[in-house]
């Protein structure tokens, strides 16, 4: 068992030879022809640069310099018949780029050009237009209206400096009357501004100054009134938001006159009595809107004009407004709105004659009680000198004071809590007195 042990490391066993599938059983002296019958070695991808001109590059094998051979002529010397040999082409010697080419640009590039202007010069800087300044000094005003009076006269002196002739003038009447009909609530801002220009705009033309050209335009529109009021809705709104600037253009254009005080432009009442006509006679729901509108900005003006003058237009207005709430099919919050129409013309469009204050009672002053003070219950219901439960409540609010600051409270038991200088003064005490006879006398 143990001579099995002795024996050396791999005795008994068989060496054989390692045979690779290219190589054949050949003799020491076929070696050559076994190297000579391999595959050629792969061309590289890239051409190595050249080494015979680059003496650095040499080895010294033996002692002696040599040049490595080409790979070219290395596979060339070592390729068989019967080998197939791609052969690969470097990039560099296959490109058609050339480094003198010219500059290459995408198809959607455009080259930059230097603008020129006209007059010569480097173009960076363009001119704003009339329409320009205009559209941005009334966008500007739309955004801050409190502006208008620091910063008018500063747009009326750039504006005369602009409009110079009478083409001009024409664009900017044209430009203002435009942006005033069609920014949303600019027609109070745009009337007066309009007013300004009538007075300080200082090109005047045979054609017309300013004020005549806007009255001018303001009357081509007033020309189509009947063919806007039954007009498709866009229509309809437009000559809706005329009506309410020409309406504005009354209250603020101002005819100033060297023998009396500024009065207002005629033509321009004659021109809403009419406007007014026109929306009532197709009584839809945006017309009748527009003129409740207009007649609470216009009404108490129009109707002292009116009365000055002997006339009863306003009492023909409200005639027919009574009778477009009875027959007209109008919705029912359009109709609400022309009975407090008719309410508040009733009561003097709300206004109070400063002559007859003193004589002024709840009964022909609406507003009686604005200056009362206003009190609270227990419970927190509030009321004031105009409920006809005033008197109780306001006598329950004193029982309630006496109840919890009673005069013959002491503090510590034996001292009390107000001494004689705690006592009300006399003239706040008559004061209280003469608002407690007064609330009485209201009361009765």
């Amino acid at each position: 068992m143990t001579e099995n042990f002795d024996r050396a490391p791999g005795a008994g066993r068989a060496h054989i030879k390692p045979r690779s599938p290219g190589l054949a059983d050949v003799r020491d002296g076929d070696a050559t022809s076994v190297f000579n019958q391999r595959e050629p070695l792969r061309q590289p991808r890239t051409s190595p640069p050249l080494t015979e001109n680059n003496p650095n590059n040499s080895e010294a094998i033996g002692g002696e310099c040599r040049s490595p051979s080409k790979p070219h002529q290395f596979i060339h010397n070592h390729s068989t018949p019967g080998s197939k040999v791609k052969s690969v082409d470097s990039p560099v010697n296959t490109s058609i780029l050339s480094a003198n080419a010219p500059e290459f640009y995408p198809a959607s590039f455009s080259p930059y050009e230097e603008s020129v202007s006209e007059d010569g010069g480097d173009g960076y800087y363009t001119e704003m237009t009339l329409a320009e300044l205009v559209e941005e000094f009334l966008s500007y005003l739309n955004s801050s209206p409190g502006s208008f009076e620091t910063d008018i006269e500063h747009m009326v002196n750039m504006l005369n400096s602009w409009v110079t002739t009478e083409e001009t003038l024409q664009e900017l009447v044209e430009l203002i009357y435009t942006q005033s009909t069609a920014i949303p609530n600019f027609s109070y801002t745009g009337a007066r501004l309009c007013n300004f220009l009538s007075h300080n705009l200082v090109l005047s033309p045979a054609s017309g100054n300013f004020r005549q050209l806007l009255l001018k335009r303001c009357r081509t529109e007033y020309e189509q009134r009947d063919v806007a009021v039954r007009g498709d809705q866009e229509t309809q709104k437009k000559f809706q938001a005329y009506v309410l600037f020409l309406g504005e253009l009354y209250l603020r254009l101002e005819l100033k006159s060297a023998k009396g005080p500024p009065s207002r432009a005629e033509i321009l009442l004659i021109a809403l009595r009419e406007l007014m006509n026109s929306l009532f006679s197709n009584p839809v729901d945006g017309n009748l809107i527009c003129a409740v509108k207009l007649l609470k900005l216009t009404g108490s003006v129009l109707e002292d004009v009116w009365k000055e003058k002997g006339k009863s237009d306003m009492d023909q207005l409200v005639q027919r407004i009574e009778n477009i709430v009875l027959d007209a099919q109008c919705s029912r919050d359009v109709k609400q709105m022309l009975l407090r129409l008719v309410e508040l013309r009733s009561s003097n469009w709300g206004r109070v004659h400063a002559a007859a204050a003193s004589d002024a009672t709840p009964d022909n002053d609406p507003n009686y009680f604005m200056n009362e003070p206003t009190f609270y219950t227990a419970d927190g219901t509030p009321f004031t000198a105009a409920d006809p439960e005033y008197s109780e409540k306001y006598q329950d609010i004193l029982d309630r004071e006496d109840d919890c600051f009673p005069e013959d409270c002491e503090e510590n038991g034996n001292e009390s809590s107000f001494n004689d200088e705690d006592e009300m003064d006399p003239e706040i005490e008559e004061a209280f007195e003469k608002f407690c006879l007064e609330s009485e006398r209201r009361r009765r």
